[in-house]
């Protein structure tokens, strides 16, 4: 029992895997989830920068460490997601027709 597929039924699947391996590319981008990381880790330590004691602040030479801290990491994880904006994952070059993948 041998399953019998049209050239046309075969071109449709690869062109429908093509678009979820490009989907899958686009979604797990490492600038998307270190981008991320950085702003969330940024905002919890830039929250506690603002609910720094006295005592806290005196530890660091009076320098509020957290708020600096977490200020750099929201820039930084905001830089990443800016250039997954600006400058998003190329789609994989078509094949040229005539071309076999091995």
């Amino acid at each position: 029992m041998s399953e019998h597929f049209s050239e046309r039924d075969l071109q449709q699947q690869v062109s429908d895997l093509e678009t979820r391996s490009t989907t899958a590319a686009r979604l797990f981008d490492i600038r998307r989830i270190i981008g991320g990381l950085f702003v969330l880790y940024g905002v919890i330590v830039t929250i506690a920068g603002f609910t720094a004691s006295d005592a806290d602040i005196d530890k660091a030479q009076g320098v509020n460490i957290n708020l600096w801290t977490g200020l750099g990491m929201l820039v930084l994880g905001l830089l990443f997601l800016l250039w997954l904006k600006l400058r998003p994952t190329a789609p994989p070059p078509e094949p040229l027709p005539g071309e076999r993948e091995e």
